[in-house]
Parts: C-alpha cells; sequence; structure tokens
C-alpha cells in the first residue's frame, strides 16, 4: 500500500505585477486557470486534488489589490490585504471595528499573516469570519473584468458553499464598507477556545435614536448553506423600543430562518441552539453600548 501524500497535479504558474494582466491570463485561461493570493485554502484543496487548475495566477505582486483607506464616506480594502493587515489597521479599528474584531477570532497569527480578505470571501465558506460582519456593515464588493467593473452588495455575492456570484473572468477587486456611526459587536463558537472554525456566529451592527433602533442589521454564520442576514429579526426590532424583551423574542426568530447541518463539529440542533444564544448576547452587547465607528 502506497503511504504519503500524493503529488500536485501539473500546473503552469504566472505572477502578474498589474491587475490588467490578471485578467488578460484569466480571459485567455478561462475555467482553467484558479487566482492564488495567501493560498491558505486553494493550496490544501490541490494537495487534496479537490481542485486542479491547469493554471495558477500568483496576485501577490499586484499593488492595486492591497490597500486600505478611505474615501468619502466609505472605508476601502482591497481583496489581497492580508487579514492581518486589517486587524491591525488603526482605520479600520476606527470605521469599522466590527471586521476587526471579527478577524481577530479567525485562524491563528501566521495564517492571518498569510490570508487574504478576498480569498476568505471567494471560498465561500459557510463558516467564514470576515462574512457576517460585513454583512452586518453592509459592504459591497467591487469584481473587474475586461469589460469594466461591477459592484454587488455583500448580500448578493454568496451562492452556496464554495460558489460566489463572481464570473471566471472577474477578480474581486475590493470591498467597500460604509463609514457609519453606530454600535456593534461579534461573537463565534468554535470546538475548543481559541482560533478554530465556527461551529456558529454573529455579528450585529446597530444605531440607536430615542431608544430605538434606528438601523439595525443581524449576521450569522455556519448555520446555513451561506453567512445570512436575519431580516424577520430586524424588522422585529426595528418596530419597537429597545428593550431585553425585545432582544429575547428576536433570538428566538432566528431558529426558524437558519438551516444548519450536521456534521463532525456539531450537529444541526446544537447549532440552532447556539445561534440564538450569541445573536442574543451581540444584540445584548449594542443595545448596552457596543463598538463605536465614526
Amino acid at each position: 500500500m502506497e503511504v504519503g501524500i500524493r503529488p500536485l497535479s501539473r500546473f503552469e504558474y504566472f505572477a502578474p505585477q498589474s491587475l490588467s494582466s490578471a485578467l488578460d491570463l484569466l480571459k485567455e485561461y478561462g475555467d482553467g486557470a484558479s487566482l492564488i493570493a495567501g493560498g491558505t485554502d486553494l493550496i490544501v484543496w490541490m494537495k487534496k486534488h479537490i481542485v486542479s487548475p491547469d493554471v495558477l495566477i500568483d496576485i501577490n505582486k499586484i499593488s492595486e489589490l492591497s490597500f486600505i483607506k478611505v474615501k468619502g464616506d466609505f472605508l476601502h480594502v482591497g481583496a489581497a490585504t492580508r487579514l492581518s493587515s486589517i486587524k491591525e489597521s488603526p482605520l479600520v479599528q476606527e470605521k469599522a471595528p466590527l471586521l476587526a474584531e471579527a478577524i481577530g477570532f479567525l485562524a491563528s497569527h501566521p495564517i492571518r499573516n498569510r490570508a487574504t480578505i478576498g480569498g476568505n470571501l471567494c471560498s465561500a465558506s459557510p463558516a467564514a469570519d470576515s462574512a457576517p460582519p460585513l454583512l452586518a456593515l453592509n459592504a459591497s464588493v467591487i469584481l473587474q473584468s475586461p469589460d469594466g467593473e461591477r459592484s454587488l452588495p455583500i448580500s448578493e455575492f454568496f451562492a452556496g458553499p464554495g460558489q460566489t456570484a463572481k464570473m471566471p473572468d472577474e477578480v474581486l477587486r475590493e470591498l467597500q464598507i460604509p463609514c457609519k456611526k453606530g454600535r456593534s459587536a461579534f461573537l463565534k463558537l468554535g470546538r475548543r477556545k481559541g482560533f478554530t472554525l465556527s461551529i456558529a456566529s454573529a455579528a450585529t451592527f446597530g444605531v440607536i435614536k430615542n431608544g430605538r433602533f434606528e438601523e439595525i442589521r443581524l449576521a450569522v454564520g455556519a448555520v446555513a448553506p451561506i453567512p445570512i442576514r436575519i431580516k424577520k429579526a430586524e424588522e422585529l426590532l426595528r418596530s419597537s423600543e429597545v428593550s431585553e424583551d425585545g432582544i429575547e423574542k428576536a433570538s428566538k426568530m432566528i431558529c426558524d430562518e437558519v438551516n444548519p447541518i450536521t456534521d463532525l463539529r456539531a450537529s444541526a440542533a446544537y447549532r440552532r441552539e447556539m445561534v440564538g444564544l450569541l445573536a442574543k448576547r451581540v444584540l445584548k452587547k449594542v443595545a448596552i453600548g457596543g463598538e463605536q465607528t465614526r
């Protein structure tokens, strides 16, 4: 019996230094090409022969895809920006602390030094820790193709486990996050304390005015085929004064909105119960005064 790791399938490798060159390569090689930045997911999949691209397009040298800046009323984050850079960025901590907080729970420090925000999103894991905060922050993605760009709400980006709305000739170029003052909170549950894959997670962003939620967005992860907003709970919370009773009712509604699976990490019933508890806790944090954005 053979023992050891199967060798990788053969592939061509390119390392373009501009976004336009990368797009030309995508157009030329189509479905046979895969983009690689951090490679923390892709290389594992290639070693397991889950995917076997004919061409790897390394986008690490494209400076146009790695940046954090504020322009107008939006925080702009390049898709190839390292997760550690986002977590430690004073701009992100000021304008979108919810995202910085969530990334602090994502994987280990060495992985965050390598992984990118775009890779985390394009892997489209239902348990991606960056997705619920970006949904709660009402972020958008900018997709670039040889024919131009298009903006898409992140709520429309995920299509299923491992699937997104990104076309084969498109590159996720950047994220755009509204800079709005409010309160936010994130919590996740894993099999052990620390940097582990989520069993369930919850993120919320709210604006409270005169004792009511003027704005409230609640998103959850790892409890449906894609990370989702819980809009019925949001509607309930906006319809009455901020109260512990209202939060309790909203958190119970989540059980009917999610569709978790049973796997080696947790049962569907456990995930359903825990995501309601996590949601209640993040909503309470926001209600009594969570993180502020400016």
